[in-house]
């Protein structure tokens, strides 16, 4: 009898199992780390949604795009939360993204419209460095500098795109010289972010591609003032974080429980010391302290989505070519 008993406890648990529905969501590595915003994320939705909330962590954010284009209609993700507005237009040209009908009282620098993605955090990029690191104010002094610098693949890193954007639209046609000019202050291209940052860390290069918002993590969570990001004169280029909705998901209805989920009170608290970036939408207790201690660019740059791949491609061919000489 204690043997039919375990046999009828081991069914009834399958069961519940089977009838908990389950939202998968692709996102960049640093989002499912144990000290991203992913933990706290996923038990606060669970316990509004009665499901089981799947992060799976797919490289960094232009990697997402890549792994659902190579999986198409097949994939197992219902959401991708990572991409940003460099990657919307081309993600959208993929048709695997359904419309959302979410709508937020945004506090982003820029309008917000667009039917198949909804903003959770923005930032801009900025060179991250220590105290006593004398640090440029543009692009051109930082190549004519001794400064080594870690900056991440544009092909693979969000981050890395956004450099790629970033001199292409300050500087335009002058953009591969300043790319020459900088090739000697690099010391490697990562695939992602955390390994780029992570070496900076370890004191392989006095700055790393980052955010103005990095300075905050180690002040908040290490009390330690000594980060500061380098305000540069050509201004900074903007990147606003997104999450869509696959067209195939076969949890349409969680995943608009998701997004909407996303852009409240129990998600976007959670974002500025975890994600260390700006929320979407403004939390009721307003940012933490320390963030009021950050960079704020004199000039926001940003190209707008539909704009981007032909950019995109064009930076990029100029990136390659001048790191390669």
């Amino acid at each position: 009898m204690k043997y039919l008993g375990c046999i009828a406890g081991v069914f009834a648990a399958s069961v519940a199992a089977a009838e908990t529905p389950e939202l998968v969501v692709y996102t960049y590595d640093s989002f499912v780390s144990d000290w991203g915003p992913g933990p706290a994320v996923e038990k606060a939705f669970e316990a509004e949604c009665g499901c089981d909330l799947k992060f799976v962590g797919a490289g960094d954010g232009a990697s997402l795009l890549a792994r659902v284009k190579l999986e198409g209609a097949r994939t197992e993700a219902d959401i991708v939360l990572g991409l940003d507005t460099n990657l919307t237009a081309a993600a959208a040209a993929t048709e695997l993204f359904a419309p959302h009908g979410v709508s937020a009282e945004y506090n982003l620098p820029i309008a917000w419209e667009d039917a198949n993605f909804v903003p959770f955090d923005w930032g801009y990029f900025a060179f991250v460095h220590k105290d006593g690191v004398d640090a440029p104010t543009n692009f051109k002094a930082l190549g004519e500098s001794e400064l080594k610098i870690v900056i991440q693949d544009p092909r693979s890193s969000t981050p890395g795109l956004g450099l790629l954007m970033w001199v292409k639209v300050a500087y335009g046609d002058e953009a591969p010289a300043i790319w020459e000019s900088l090739s000697d202050n690099i010391v490697t291209v990562t695939k992602g972010w955390s390994e780029a940052y992570g070496l900076f860390l370890e004191g392989e290069a006095d700055m790393a591609l980052s955010y103005t918002t990095s300075p905050a993590y180690h002040l908040i969570a290490e009390e330690d003032a000594g980060f500061a990001a380098a305000a540069f004169e050509e201004g900074h280029y903007m990147q606003i974080e997104v999450a869509g909705k696959l067209a195939s998901s076969d949890q349409q209805d969680l995943a608009d429980q998701f997004l909407a989920f996303m852009v409240g009170e129990g998600f976007q608290t959670i974002i500025p010391t975890t994600n260390w970036m700006y929320p979407a939408v403004i939390p009721a207790g307003g940012l933490p302290k320390g963030f009021e201690t950050l960079v704020t660019p004199s000039k926001p740059l940003v190209v707008p989505a539909a704009d981007a791949p032909a950019i995109r491609d064009e930076a990029l061919a100029e990136w390659l070519t001048a790191l390669s000489k």
